[in-house]
């Protein structure tokens, strides 16, 4: 078979076995549009120059499903399935090493674009949210999700490196990944944050995302509450760049395909 046949037969069992999984469906997809139901529902006013909370909150909402299709589920599934023998069966296996994180891109891929699309449509039908109106801000979607979902799938393949059997990895992942959250600015207003807060979250790829996605919902004036005055997007790409190449450093030295107990 070729390369890319190898690719997308994998990728395709990858969303298979996902669909089929009730549950992680359930927290993948419907999770974060319910969240912007609760919140939306709940905080009705504007935070200032015209711009709705919903409008503010569906930036967070769609980083953190990006964050979560990459990040949270990789770093939980892959030491699932480490526990479960199935990467040591693979190695034993003529194919590819390359082919079962093709497989997991895939995956990931199709989570993210079928999880942005609930959440656009949710917000546009029940709270009006303002979809971008230039090719331009499009553009910027593109390029600020494409690059936060690659960061985070890269983190995500190297952070399940630390879960020492699959039972323990939600414990390990969740906790960083609320954190994450309720510091990058996605439930709350990023600049009413402590300053030590939003310093810590200037660390980590969530805030740049929320951040390059505000550039595209919110009004270019809304830049100036941005700690830095403006929403910075080559600041955006330089960060979200660099943390795919430290998270791709990473994937390659620290990656286990075995558990411990195993050799």
């Amino acid at each position: 078979m070729s390369a890319a046949k190898l690719g997308l037969g994998q990728g395709g069992l990858e969303v298979k076995q996902f669909l089929r999984s009730r549950e992680q469906v359930m927290f993948t997809l419907a999770f974060p549009a319910i969240l912007l139901l609760v919140f939306g529902s709940i905080f009705k006013g504007d935070i200032g120059q015209g711009v709705k909370f919903t409008q503010y909150f569906v930036t967070g909402m769609i980083a953190t499903g990006l964050m979560t299709a990459g990040f949270q589920a990789l770093a939980i599934q892959i030491p699932m399935e480490r526990d479960r023998g199935v990467l040591k069966r693979l190695l034993g296996t003529p194919m590819p090493k390359w082919v079962y994180f093709a497989g997991k891109v895939l995956m990931v891929a199709f989570i993210a674009v079928l999880e942005t699309a609930i959440l656009l449509a949710v917000a546009t039908l029940l709270f009006g949210l303002d979809l971008p109106d230039t090719g331009a801000k499009w553009l910027t979607f593109l390029w600020v999700s494409a690059l936060g979902i690659t960061a985070c799938t890269l983190c995500g393949v190297a952070f399940s490196s630390l879960a020492r059997t699959g039972r323990s990895a939600p414990a390990v992942v969740t906790p960083v990944a609320l954190i994450l959250q309720f510091t990058s600015g996605v439930f709350f207003v990023f600049t009413d944050l402590p300053a030590w807060m939003q310093n810590l979250a200037s660390l980590f790829p969530l805030k740049w995302m929320c951040q390059g996605l505000r550039s595209v919902f919110l009004p270019e004036s809304f830049g100036a509450r941005e700690p830095g005055g403006s929403y910075d997007l080559p600041m955006v790409a330089l960060v979200l760049g660099v943390w795919c190449l430290v998270a791709l450093v990473l994937c390659l030295t620290t990656f286990r395909w075995t558990t411990k107990r195993d050799g």
